[in-house]
């Protein structure tokens, strides 16, 4: 099962693994998920808000995470809610484990932590 989304590019690949990995380990602990790490702007990752919803909802519409909800505000601006309640379903886990592009972006991750262990 792939992300329906023309255009993702790798980079994409690498954010969608860094919140299902995150969602997994708080599942797997029984640990709560904490929203800063979850957000466009927060501890896994820093990208526009645009692009961050995109990713939210398709991971929401493929039925690889719950919880959070994509609401229009004031003006038709998109915003998500309540990032605390995401979780991993299995789907979502299948996909972690079992998707190629997963793969090379856990690679991608790991060559960059070795090439830049300091940051």
């Amino acid at each position: 099962m792939m992300l329906h989304l023309n255009c993702w590019s790798k980079y994409t690949y690498v954010i969608v693994y860094k919140i299902l990995a995150y969602l997994y380990v708080q599942l797997k602990y029984g640990d709560d998920v904490n929203p800063d790490m979850l957000k466009a702007d927060g501890r896994l990752f820093q990208i526009n808000e645009r692009y961050w919803l995109s990713i939210i909802e398709n991971m929401l519409a493929q039925g690889f995470i719950t919880g959070p909800s994509i609401v229009r505000a004031w003006g038709g601006h998109k915003e998500a809610l309540s990032l605390e309640t995401g979780q991993i379903t299995p789907a979502g886990i299948a996909y972690l484990c079992g998707n190629s592009l997963m793969e090379k972006a856990k690679q991608f991750l790991k060559d960059i932590k070795e090439i830049t262990p300091f940051i």
